[in-house]
């Protein structure tokens, strides 16, 4: 029985709370919600933190003989106390970990019922120390941060089962080859005696059946099925993505008490040298960080969960990373059913107090439970930038920032060596068949070699130019790069206000919507320099185009050696902002979506970049390469024209290119001549198999001039 739809809500105070569990308390004053749902999606409580108490009255028939009934809470945002009938059930913790209560006896003494329900999602006192496990609904420079995502978020349900019922259930792929794969199951039955339980298997056509002793109440029972010639799923840029629909029926006497299904996808996963290869097949990652479909990840519906992974698609990419958050079903499916590989963080941004640790690790085994089966989650992250750093909205990097941060880089803290080594262990014992990274953005430190590196030339630090030169002194730094980029103004941008540019209410669009205005007008000029807003916005989207295209064209010629992939941040915004997404809310692409695209594609041809500016007579050295992600060799043709005022010189190379590999084909040399103005570099690739463009652009200084 599905408990969703309208049900009565009142903002909690210590009277209500006490009384409203009782049935006989009237509520027909209270004001109408919406369940699944977040609460401030409902105008009485748009500015309210909670707690929220949730009421919904309903009828049942009562379980049968040898029937149990249940009471399950598939989310609530972010804890919940449960009662049914004035009885208290208990309380939840985890805003995607899913709760079940019994309710057998209270479903068999009435007919009418009332659920109640006090939903908490505190506002953080103190942002460096947090409780709450929200990940970025609740810290995150990409969204509202007066924005509650407090709520009861996902279904409501009633179910009923036989004498024992399967509380949760994993399911993990250890092992798989073209000859055999094996599937461990871990589930927490719950039986009314002690009994022997069938547990019976179907993966596909194959099946197997084990038997277990259970004692009355909760039991562990894990068991393995090995499913032989398994047809193997592969990552988009590989091969096929068949996948096996799993039946586990908990049996009693022969009868089927309780059945769970799953849908799985066979493969095996190696992560060395932070390179992933899936079956035995090395891939170099190209990917971008994914926040929220939607602020109020509730009110997305299943199309747009679906089509975030259909564009990530449609730009080349082979990898989301789901930034800090656990999304909705429908992603994961969807990333199964095309091949798109997720990196899954835990929902833990910056940092947390010392006490939950526990609960943290709870939740990690939870997301275990919850995600295990999709083939297409290769990677767990603990924490994201595990730094107890609360910077205001549109903040700016400063000299004590910065020295904060450096030392919670290179110093012991408790997020980063306790809290985020006890979530990964228990990452590893939940999941033993994916790789784990404790945490993201840690630069190496005593006592580690780091992580995945977070690299913001161009933005936070340095100059845009600054990514190669630094590749090659630090290589190990460029293992990984799950985050660079930079801001740009959106498509749809009716929340900036632009006819009252130049006088933009330059605060709210910094507080609410994500701009920094500092940093924008460092990279890309003064706001008021601009003659225009179109100027302005144009300008600050050309820019980010120009980040994401030498960012990625960089990252991707040093493949293997020493990259293994990297994520751009980010894709699409949650809610109307001006970030680093390349999608906007309404999910219009801003060029730097093209730009991303077009750097993404399977075979790039890529030449080292001319400086900004080249003065007559300088003697220019440029290497061109060609990248192949194709499983084939590529056997062509590469032709590089340089142009200039007046004239203009071309370059040929021919020759194959191996297979998933970079070839350096070539180099152009040039002595710049005395032609003022601009210096373009266009190159082509032409093949049977493919034809690909590229262009590079400087300018030639006046000998009147110097150069920049």
């Amino acid at each position: 029985m599905d408990l969703g739809g309208t049900w009565r809500a009142a903002v909690a105070d210590e009277q209500l709370r006490r009384a409203f569990a009782e049935p006989r308390l009237g509520d027909d004053a209270w004001e109408p919600i919406e369940v699944p749902g977040h609460w401030r999606s409902t105008p009485a409580f748009a500015g309210t933190d909670g707690p929220v108490l949730h009421r919904r009255r309903f009828e049942a028939d009562a379980p049968l003989d040898g029937e149990r009934a249940w009471l399950v809470l598939d989310g609530l945002f972010y804890q919940g106390d449960v009662w049914l009938d004035g009885a208290y059930l208990g309380d939840t913790e985890g805003y995607f970990v899913r709760h079940t209560f019994e309710v057998t006896d209270a479903l068999r003494d009435r007919h009418e019922h009332l659920l109640a329900v006090e939903v908490t999602c505190g506002r953080p006192a103190d942002r460096t120390a947090k409780r709450n496990l929200t990940g970025v609904f609740q810290h995150w420079d990409c969204l509202d941060p007066d924005w509650n995502p407090g709520g009861i978020w996902r279904p409501v349900r009633l179910e009923t089962t036989g004498p024992v019922r399967a509380r949760s259930l994993r399911v993990i792929c250890r092992e798989a080859t073209e000859a055999s794969a094996v599937v461990a199951f871990r589930a927490e039955v719950d039986s009314d005696a002690i009994r022997t339980v069938t547990l019976r298997t179907r993966i596909g056509g194959h099946e197997e059946t084990v038997e277990r002793p259970v004692a009355s109440g909760p039991n562990v029972v894990e068991w393995t099925a090995t499913v032989a010639n398994p047809a193997l799923w592969w990552p988009r840029a590989l091969g096929d993505q068949p996948l096996h629909d799993v039946t586990v029926a908990v049996e009693v006497d022969g009868r089927a008490s309780h059945t769970i299904e799953r849908r799985i996808g066979l493969r095996s996963l190696q992560w060395k040298r932070w390179t992933l290869s899936v079956n035995g097949e090395r891939l170099f990652l190209k990917g971008a960080n994914h926040g929220p479909t939607r602020m109020a990840l509730a009110e997305a519906t299943p199309d747009e969960l679906v089509r975030d992974v259909d564009l990530a698609v449609g730009t080349g990419l082979d990898l989301l990373r789901i930034h800090a958050h656990v999304t909705r079903r429908e992603l994961y499916d969807r990333a199964d059913e095309v091949g798109l590989l997720l990196w899954q963080d835990m929902p833990l941004q910056w940092g947390y107090a010392r006490g939950v640790r526990k609960q943290a690790v709870r939740q990690a085994a939870a997301a275990v439970d919850l995600l295990g089966h999709h083939p297409s989650v290769a990677v767990w992250c603990g924490h994201n930038e595990p730094f107890g750093l609360d910077l205001a909205p549109g903040f700016e990097i400063d000299r004590s920032v910065a020295v904060r941060f450096a030392l919670q880089q290179q110093l012991p803290t408790w997020n980063k060596t306790v809290l985020d080594r006890s979530i990964k262990r228990g990452l590893e014992k939940a999941d033993p068949s994916r790789p784990v990274i404790p945490h993201s953005g840690v630069l190496p430190h005593a006592g580690s070699g780091g992580t995945d590196s977070h690299l913001y030339f161009g933005w936070y630090h340095g100059h845009e130019r600054d990514l190669p030169g630094f590749a090659r002194a630090f290589p190990r730094m460029v293992r990984f790069v799950s985050e660079f980029g930079a801001q740009a103004v959106p498509p749809t941008d009716g929340f900036v206000e632009s006819e009252r540019w130049p006088d933009l209410d330059w605060e709210r669009l910094a507080h609410t919507h994500g701009l920094q205005p500092a940093l924008m007008d460092r990279n890309v000029g003064p706001a008021d320099g601009f003659g225009s807003y179109e100027a302005w916005k144009e300008a600050t989207q050309r820019y980010q185009s120009t980040v994401l295209k030498h960012h990625v064209e960089t990252l991707r010629r040093l493949k293997y050696s020493p990259a293994g992939g990297f994520a751009q941040f980010s894709f699409g915004d949650a809610h109307p902002a001006i970030t680093w997404a390349v999608l906007d809310h309404e999910r219009v692409p801003k060029p730097g979506w093209e730009a991303l695209r077009d750097a993404c594609a399977p075979v790039i041809v890529v030449c080292e970049r001319p400086p900004a500016t080249v003065a007559p007579g300088d003697a220019l050295a440029l290497d061109v390469h060609v990248v192949n992600d194709l499983r084939t060799a590529v056997d062509g043709e590469v032709t590089a024209t340089v142009s200039w005022t007046g004239g203009s010189h071309d370059w040929k190379w021919a020759g194959a290119v191996d297979a998933d590999s970079v070839a350096r084909v070539g180099t152009i040399q040039l002595v710049v001549p005395d032609e003022p103005g601009a210096l373009g570099i266009d190159l082509e690739l032409r093949s049977a198999e493919t034809t690909a463009t590229n262009r590079y652009e400087a300018v030639v200084s006046s000998l009147t001039e110097p150069p920049n």
